[in-house]
C-alpha cells in the first residue's frame, strides 16, 4: 500500500508519486520556493503574448501584400515557426504558468490552440497531463506508445504492423516523419471530437471549424490552387519538424518505465528528462523547455525562471547521486536518434537472412 506525498505546484492529485523519497522532493519545494521561482510574471508573459501575437499577425499581413509570388513560400516557413512559437505559448497556459485560475486559462488556451493554430487544446490538455504524471512510462505515457514509432527494445519485440516497418530504419526516418505532425496535431484534434474525455466538444469543433475556414480561405483567395497547396504543405511541415525538434530532446533516449517501475516523483521526472544547454537564443527557441528537468519538476514554473532552478535543482540531484542529464543541441538529437537505431536492433535482426538449417534426417 502506497501513501500519497504532497503534490508539486501545479500538478494535479492524479500525478503524486509514492511516499518514501517524498522528502527529497520536499525539500527541493522549499528551495525553490524561498528563492521566489514560483511567483508569477505578468509583465514577461503580457510582453511575450504581444510580440508573438503580433509577429503572427504580421506574417499573415505579409501573405496578403505579396500576393501571387513565390516569395510566399518563405512566409509559409516563417508561419510554422510562428505556429511553434504559438504552440509554446498554448503550452505554458495549460499549465498555468500564465494565469492562475483554470477558467481563464482554458479560454486563453483555446483561442491559441483551437483558432490560431488549429490544434485542440483539450486533446492535447489531456494527452500532456498523462505525459507529466508517467513520463516515458511505456504504458502510460502516451507520448512513448507504440504507434508508428517503437521507444523501447522491448516495443520492438512486439512490434506489429506500421511500428514494425518504421521501426527498421526509424532513425533514418524521424526527422522526415515530422514533416508530418503538423497536420497530425489537426487531424487528432479532430479525432478527439469523438472521444467522451473530451469537455465543450462543441466549442472545441467549432473553433477547429472557424479556424480551417479561415485558413483555407486566405490561402485560396491570396494565390492559386497550385501554389496554395504548395504553401500548406511547407508551412505545416516547417510547424511539425519545430515542433518535434523541440519536444523530441526532451525525453527520447532517456530511460523508460514499464509496468510497476514508479520511482518517486523526483526521481522519475528527473531520470526521464534530459536538458538542452544554450543562451537566450535556445530560450527562446525551445520556450523554455530546455530546462525540461526543472519543468516537469515544477510545471507551473514560469518558463523565465526556470534557467535560475537549474543550479538548484542541479546541486540538489548532486547531493542526492541522482543523475542530471543535460547536453547540446545537437548532441540531444544525436542522442534521441542513436537511441531510435539501437532499439530498431530487434526488429531488423528477425527481419534479416535467415540462417539455412541442416536437413532433418
Amino acid at each position: 500500500m502506497t501513501t500519497a506525498i504532497e503534490a508539486p505546484p501545479g500538478v494535479p492529485s492524479g500525478q503524486r508519486g509514492p511516499k518514501g523519497q517524498g522528502s527529497d522532493f520536499s525539500r527541493l519545494s522549499r528551495r525553490i520556493s524561498e528563492a521566489g521561482l514560483m511567483a508569477r510574471r505578468p509583465g514577461y508573459y503580457t510582453a511575450r503574448i504581444a510580440l508573438v501575437g503580433l509577429a503572427f499577425i504580421a506574417g499573415w499581413v505579409a501573405l496578403f501584400t505579396v500576393g501571387e509570388s513565390w516569395w510566399q513560400l518563405a512566409i509559409a516557413a516563417y508561419l510554422g515557426v510562428m505556429y511553434g512559437q504559438l504552440a509554446l505559448v498554448a503550452h505554458d497556459l495549460a499549465h498555468r504558468q500564465v494565469f492562475k485560475g483554470r477558467r481563464a486559462s482554458e479560454v486563453a488556451g483555446r483561442i491559441v490552440g483551437n483558432l490560431c493554430i488549429g490544434m485542440s487544446y483539450g486533446w492535447w490538455m489531456n494527452k500532456h497531463t498523462r505525459h507529466h504524471a508517467n513520463p516515458n512510462h511505456e504504458e502510460l505515457d502516451p507520448d512513448v506508445a507504440p504507434d508508428i514509432l517503437v521507444w523501447s527494445q522491448e516495443q520492438a519485440r512486439e512490434a506489429r504492423g506500421l511500428p514494425r516497418f518504421i521501426g527498421r530504419h526509424q532513425a533514418a526516418l524521424f526527422f522526415p516523419l515530422l514533416t508530418l505532425e503538423g497536420f497530425n496535431l489537426h487531424v487528432s484534434g479532430v479525432r478527439a471530437l469523438r472521444q467522451p474525455h473530451l469537455k465543450r466538444k462543441w466549442l472545441e469543433g467549432g473553433l477547429l471549424l472557424v479556424h480551417t475556414a479561415a485558413y483555407l480561405g486566405a490561402l485560396f483567395y491570396v494565390m492559386p490552387v497550385g501554389m496554395a497547396l504548395i504553401v500548406l504543405l511547407l508551412h505545416h511541415m516547417v510547424f511539425g519538424v519545430y515542433l518535434g525538434s523541440i519536444f523530441a530532446p526532451n525525453h527520447k533516449g532517456m530511460p523508460t518505465l514499464r509496468g510497476n517501475e514508479r520511482p518517486d516523483f523526483l526521481r522519475r521526472q528527473v531520470l526521464t528528462s534530459r536538458n538542452v544547454r544554450g543562451g537566450w537564443f535556445t530560450d527562446v527557441a525551445l520556450g523554455g523547455l530546455n530546462y525540461q528537468i526543472e519543468h516537469h519538476l515544477f510545471p507551473s514554473m514560469p518558463s523565465p525562471h526556470l534557467r535560475k532552478a537549474r543550479p538548484l535543482v542541479r546541486d540538489f540531484c548532486a547531493e542526492l547521486d541522482v543523475s542530471y542529464h543535460e547536453t547540446g543541441l545537437i548532441e540531444s538529437w544525436r542522442e534521441a536518434l542513436r537511441h531510435l537505431d539501437e532499439v530498431g536492433v530487434p526488429i531488423r535482426e528477425s527481419s534479416g537472412p535467415r540462417e539455412p538449417q541442416a536437413p532433418v534426417a
